[in-house]
């Protein structure tokens, strides 16, 4: 049985909190979870989400401000953060000083 407050869970509870309209990094996720080395084990907790979440996972990028993803799942995470009012450039930027959330 998994511990009540796993990194798992941490991570859930800080993405679902995520405003619609902003963004954060993986990073920065991982920091909030209290492990500020984490950022990869985030993207594969945010990976393995089961099918139908409502958890709002596209509202994590990377570093920079861009979106990781490939292919359909790019195009995925740029149509739900634009629906959110979040401008995407053409190669998945994301402007963090204007949409970074702070909590």
């Amino acid at each position: 049985m998994a511990q009540p407050d796993s990194f798992q869970q941490r991570i859930w509870q800080i993405v679902s909190a995520i405003p619609a309209g902003k963004v954060i990094t993986y990073g920065e996720i991982a920091q909030l979870a209290g492990s500020p080395r984490a950022a990869r084990q985030v993207g594969g907790v945010l990976k393995r989400l089961p099918a139908g979440s409502t958890l709002p996972w596209h509202r994590v990028v990377n570093r920079y401000g861009a979106i990781s993803l490939q292919g359909d799942d790019l195009f995925r995470q740029r149509d739900a953060l634009e629906a959110e009012g979040v401008e995407v450039t053409d190669d998945g930027r994301i402007a963090l000083d204007k949409y970074r959330w702070q909590p």
